[in-house]
C-alpha cells in the first residue's frame, strides 16, 4: 500500500529546491532574480556551483516520488498516462543539474522538464476528479501564458513556472490523489 504521505512529497520537493536556491544565493550575492536564470548559480561563474546543482538533482527525488504516487493511486489509465509523464520530468530536472549551465544540453533539459511536467500535470488532471481537472487546466494554461511574455530576466520566468509546479502538487495533496 502506497503512503498518503507520499502525495506531499512534490510539495515537499519545491521547498526543498527553494532552501538549495537560497543557500546558492548566499554564496553568489552577484546574483539577481531581476537579471539571471537560477541555472548561473550552478554554472561556471558561480561559487560553490555544486549547491545549486545538487539541489536539482535531490529534488528529483522528490519529484519522482510524487510521479511514483500518482502513478500508484491512479483511478484510470490517463491518469497513470500523466504520473507516468511527471516521472520522466524528474529525470530532465536531475538532469538540469548534470548538464549544468554552460553545458551544450543544459537549455534542451530544462526546457523539458518544464514541458514534460506541465503535460504530465494536464493529462492527470483530465482523467482526475473536478477540481484537479479544473486546477490543472487552469495551470497548463498559465503555464502556456507565461511563456509568451517577456520577462526582466529568465530567473523571474522560471520562478512563476516553478510555483504553477508547486500549486499543482499542492492541489493533488489537499485533494488526495485528484480520483475520479
Amino acid at each position: 500500500m502506497v503512503s498518503k504521505k507520499l502525495a506531499w512529497s512534490g510539495f515537499a520537493g519545491g521547498l526543498v529546491y527553494w532552501l538549495f536556491v537560497a543557500w546558492a544565493i548566499k554564496e553568489n550575492p552577484w546574483f539577481s532574480f531581476w537579471r539571471n536564470a537560477l541555472s548561473d548559480l550552478g554554472g561556471a561563474r558561480a561559487n560553490s556551483p555544486w549547491i545549486y546543482n545538487a539541489g536539482l538533482v535531490v529534488t528529483s527525488f522528490f519529484v519522482l516520488a510524487f510521479a511514483l504516487y500518482l502513478i500508484a493511486m491512479a483511478v484510470n489509465k490517463v491518469q497513470t498516462v500523466g504520473g507516468a509523464y511527471i516521472s520522466v520530468s524528474a529525470i530532465f530536472l536531475a538532469l538540469i543539474g548534470i548538464f549544468h549551465e554552460g553545458t551544450r544540453p543544459h537549455v534542451f533539459v530544462s526546457t523539458y522538464f518544464f514541458v514534460q511536467f506541465f503535460m504530465g500535470a494536464l493529462i492527470y488532471g483530465l482523467g482526475s476528479e473536478k477540481n484537479v481537472r479544473i486546477a490543472s487546466l487552469v495551470l497548463f494554461a498559465l503555464a502556456v501564458i507565461g511563456t509568451l511574455f517577456k520577462w526582466p530576466s529568465t530567473a523571474l520566468l522560471e520562478t512563476y513556472e516553478i510555483i504553477l509546479v508547486m500549486t499543482f502538487t499542492l492541489v493533488v495533496a489537499l485533494s488526495g490523489g485528484g480520483e475520479r
